[in-house]
Order: C-alpha cells, then structure tokens, then sequence
C-alpha cells in the first residue's frame, strides 16, 4: 500500500519541476520566445472581458530578436500593443494593422542580474511545493502507522524512501534553475 502512496508522491513531485519549467519559460533570455508574451492577460475592449494572449492571436519568433504576434482578430490589435507595453517587461510594441511586431532589446548587465534572482526565487517557491509534498505524504504514513497499516520498522524505511525521493527532486530542481541562470547570464 506504501508503494502506491510512494508513486503519488513522486507524481505530485514531477508535477511540481513541470510547473517550474513552464515558470521559467516566461524568463527572459536575451532571445526571442512566444512563451515570453503568451501569458500575458490583454483587457479586449470590444470583448468586453480579459483574455491570455495565446488565445486571442498567434505568437512566434521568427528571429532571435523578434517576436510576432498575429491577432485572429485585427480589431485587437491596439488592446494586445496596450498590453504589451504596460507589462513591465521592457518591450516597445509597434504594429502595421496586421501583425504586432515585439522587437526584443538585448539584456544590460544589470537586468540579468534582476532575472537570476527571479530564477532563484522561482527555485525557491518549487522547493517549498516539493517539500510540502514530503510533509503531506509524511503525515499520511504516520497515520497510517498510528491506524495500524504500518509496522514502525515499515514507517522508518518508508520516511527513508520520502526523505531520499525530496532530495533528488530539491537537487533536480537546483540543476533546473541553475541551467537556466547560465542561460540568462549568456551573452
């Protein structure tokens, strides 16, 4: 029965570097990548609600230093440039009436810097998750122990398994972030 609760937590683990990996995609490089812009929330007035970018146009990167965003609908154009421009990541939006063209500016020294310590925060936030998963799974054997399901002898080993399995993915997760840092720090 143990095993089967091993297997959950080791999903719910996985689970956790998955979201990590899509958290760093949104990190900017220094390259062009839809995932830079595609979770961006744009306020479509004539929509009358706000959608994410990816689901009211087209987004690719055609070079490193551009990214293309080809509205379904060109009457939201102006609400994607708004939006693009008042996100706070430093881009200039400018469209022609067809396409909005995102030229991406190369990355100072000083901004790399501020992108690494959001990659170790986001490093952070993925250990936190994974530990939380070791408590809850954790707590769980011990009641089990405690209804009788587990032996003390099967409750150490099983702690043991818990224990070994958080600390391979709180290194997986470090290897992750720190691929990712030398992304951002390559010029």
């Amino acid at each position: 029965m143990s095993d089967e609760y091993l297997k959950a937590m080791n999903e719910e683990m996985v689970k956790t570097l998955d979201a990590l990996k899509r958290e760093l995609l949104g990190v900017r490089t220094g390259r062009a990548t839809p995932a830079l812009v595609e979770n961006l929330q744009v306020s479509v007035v004539s929509y009358g609600s706000t959608m994410a970018l990816r689901d009211i146009a087209g987004i690719t990167a055609p070079d490193p230093r551009l990214i293309m965003v080809n509205p379904w609908d060109k009457g939201t154009i102006l609400d994607i440039e708004r939006a693009i421009a008042n996100s706070g990541l430093g881009f200039n939006p400018s469209s022609d009436g067809q396409v909005v063209r995102i030229p991406i500016p190369p990355l100072t020294g000083e901004r790399r810097q501020g992108l690494v310590k959001v990659v170790k925060q986001h490093a952070e936030e993925a250990k936190v998750r994974v530990r939380a998963v070791r408590r809850e799974y954790n707590e769980l054997f011990k009641s089990l122990k405690d209804d009788g399901e587990l032996t003390e002898d099967q409750l150490t080993r099983t702690l043991d398994k818990v224990q070994k399995s958080t600390d391979e993915h709180v290194k997986k997760v470090e290897d992750i972030c720190a691929a990712k840092e030398k992304e951002v720090l390559e010029v």
